[in-house]
């Protein structure tokens, strides 16, 4: 299994807003694309020093091809949209990680 992670700290100007957008449209959005099997979103328990909150999305896909799909087919979509709507109140990073293990 890979998951796509998603990190992202938004600024508490555009929190609300931000919260709404991504149950409502981001990730049903990229759960409608059929490339993935679930995600979770957690809050990071972490203050940082730039404020703001931080939280983590995680989409759970079977194999690689299809997040290679995904970056091919959809990732500029949603990116973009992100970036227009948040802009520089939205700070993200992406991390792929490959499931080992579970206990």
């Amino acid at each position: 299994m890979i998951i796509y992670n998603i990190t992202i700290n938004i600024h508490e100007s555009a929190h609300d807003q931000w919260m709404e957008w991504i149950k409502e449209y981001y990730i049903s959005g990229i759960l409608a694309t059929k490339l993935f099997n679930k995600a979770r979103m957690v809050k990071v328990l972490v203050e940082e020093e730039m404020g703001g909150q931080t939280y983590s999305i995680q989409f759970e896909t079977e194999d690689r091809a299809k997040l290679d799909q995904y970056y091919r087919e959809h990732f500029d979509h949603f990116e973009n949209e992100a970036r227009r709507k948040f802009g520089e109140l939205m700070l993200t990073f992406k991390t792929e990680l490959q499931l080992i293990s579970e206990h």
